[in-house]
């Protein structure tokens, strides 16, 4: 007879749950407001920073993914290699078959999950440095890939000029005009908008019973599986989940550089990807987007120094994740605890 994990029956009091339940909305709000209200009003006029904020949303996105793997105790760095599988889906069809862009969206996520699947139901029996190595090794294949098939995805010159997105409408009313050359604040709105659904469907997932499970997972495999889960069905839809959000943004990039390379996405986005969760804090779920600020941030400061500013910002980040082994949030968390503490104390 199969078993199912419970639940702890943890009894609290109705203004307790309101709390809880309001905590992460109002830090939704919160992001949702510093980014679509005061960025546009501070940098508006400043289309380079504005452009950085856009890269800042749009890898928290694709990061999300990652942080999910970690979440079932896998380290990923296959995600590069489904961000450009996603680019060249959205590249090849737009503009050589002349798909919409806000069909080829979700298409590319739903083809990178197509194929994590595929991919992850035997990789997935692997566990630390292997999974860790087999990745990798996924992201060299596509781009050896896209360099191996140029009538496909024209080689080494990869695909140019993709065309802007085009409007969106919905019986004759317009829901998203047309993107106009040069405009940069409609991928802004766009990649915020991304980065909230992504962070939202995440922390669905994390709060569900699904999550639950996923966590089980990486606590103890053999446990769950005695327990009546179905492990390697569990593994793969995380797996696939975090591919659709490599898809997606692999999308989003493609279509705001408006060309695609095989060296678009690479291991070292991986790698970034990956860091960016180790910064902010793997056990929470906004942890992917606090580790992309603080560490794109920290990159375009050091401009000053120019030559040097890599070595620097690869310095900075060994101190950092030597310093604060548990992410940016842990140590927040940790503080605010103490000072409550003290305060009902």
């Amino acid at each position: 007879m199969q078993k199912t994990i419970s639940m702890p029956n943890v009894n609290l009091s109705p203004s307790e749950q309101r709390s809880s339940s309001l905590k992460p909305i109002g830090l939704g709000l919160l992001i949702a407001a510093g980014y679509f209200l005061a960025i546009p009003l501070v940098f508006g006029a400043n289309g380079y920073l504005l452009n950085v904020f856009t890269t800042m949303a749009a890898v928290s996105f694709i990061s999300f993914g990652v942080w999910l793997t970690f979440a079932i105790g896998r380290i990923n760095l296959a995600q590069a290699g489904f961000a450009l599988i996603g680019a060249y889906v959205t590249a090849i069809l737009v503009s050589r078959l002349g798909v919409s862009f806000w069909i080829c969206l979700p298409l590319s996520g739903a083809v990178a999950a197509l194929l994590g699947g595929l991919i992850g139901w035997p990789v997935l029996r692997l566990k630390g440095v292997y999974f860790a190595m087999i990745t990798l090794c996924i992201t060299e294949a596509c781009r050896l890939t896209a360099l191996s098939f140029p009538a496909l995805t024209n080689g080494a010159q990869g695909i140019v000029d993709l065309p802007l997105p085009s409007e969106l409408s919905l019986f004759g009313l317009t829901i998203i005009p047309a993107f106009e050359k040069g405009a940069r604040l409609p991928f802004f709105y766009l990649a915020g908008t991304l980065m909230l659904l992504g962070l939202w469907f995440m922390w669905l997932l994390d709060t569900s019973r699904v999550g639950a499970v996923f966590r089980s997972l990486r606590q103890n495999e053999d446990l769950a599986s005695s327990l009546g889960i179905n492990v390697a069905k569990y593994r793969v839809v995380a797996f696939m989940v975090s591919c659709f959000y490599a898809g997606v943004g692999g999308a989003f990039f493609a279509t705001l550089q408006q060309n695609v390379y095989p060296t678009t996405f690479q291991v070292l986005d991986s790698v970034y990807f990956m860091v960016y969760c180790f910064v902010g804090g793997l056990e929470f779920v906004v942890g992917p987007l606090v580790g992309a600020v603080v560490m794109m941030s920290s990159f375009e400061l050091l401009h000053e120094f120019q030559r040097y500013q890599t070595v620097i910002f690869s310095g900075l980040m060994i101190l950092c994740i030597l310093l604060m082994p548990n992410g940016i949030l842990s140590v927040i968390k940790r503080r605010s605890g103490k000072s409550e503490e003290a305060s009902n104390a």
